[in-house]
């Protein structure tokens, strides 16, 4: 049996954009993949992280899906939701690996409801099991958490190189998180117009930047 495993990295951060990563991991190498020491990404430094990617995504098929900052804003004002642009990301995967088993790490409140909607989707030939810390229990899923934090990093990296050397400010954007003091520095040099395209700007974060602005204009 092969066991497909989805997982997104980013969904939270005002910065950078959401990566969902799946990865079909077969029974009969499940053993190896724990010995590797794969685990929910979050329990695994980012050193660790890159090491697993790179072996992870030799070894097995595999797909990550991004969705760039711009893209959140712009579906976001069309009225769809985060969980609902995570389960188109989730369907393209869906759609392009095969496997006899699907397994999720629920984004929605209510299991069922996630896991009714993608095994109608992936059909009836395809058991789908949906869960929350799906990350922390299933192995396919771990991994898929890996693949699509590491590749959330790299991303966000790269972005705090090129900030770094075009503006000379060593300080970077931090990690993305808006609660992160650096990232929280790194926007307020910013107006609302002038936000880099990396940034979402329909999160409350930024939306407060502008309400302060507006009624500096009052």
């Amino acid at each position: 049996m092969n066991t497909l495993g989805l997982d997104e990295a980013g969904r939270g951060p005002v910065l950078g954009p959401m990566v969902m990563g799946g990865i079909v991991i077969p029974e009969k190498k499940e053993k190896i993949v724990e010995r590797m020491g794969v685990k929910d990404s979050k329990k695994v430094t980012p050193k660790r992280r890159a090491v697993l990617s790179r072996k992870l995504t030799k070894m097995f098929e595999y797909e990550l899906v991004e969705i760039s900052a711009r893209d959140i804003d712009l579906m976001r004002a069309k009225g769809i939701n985060l969980n609902q642009i995570e389960k188109l990301a989730m369907k393209k995967i869906i759609r392009k690996l095969d496997s006899d088993k699907i397994i999720i790490d629920a984004l929605d409140v209510k299991e069922g409801r996630l896991q009714e909607e993608m095994q109608e989707y992936a059909g009836p030939n395809r058991e789908v099991l949906a869960e929350h810390k799906a990350d922390e229990n299933y192995l396919a899923v771990g991994a898929a958490s890996i693949i699509a934090k590491h590749r959330r990093d790299q991303i966000i990296d790269e972005l705090n190189r090129n900030y770094i050397k075009t503006t000379k400010d060593r300080n970077g954007i931090g990690s993305g998180y808006p609660s992160d003091p650096k990232t929280k520095a790194f926007l307020k040099q910013y107006t609302y117009d002038e936000m880099p395209e990396f940034v979402r700007r329909s999160w409350g974060t930024v939306q407060k930047i502008k309400e302060e602005e507006e009624n500096n204009k009052l």
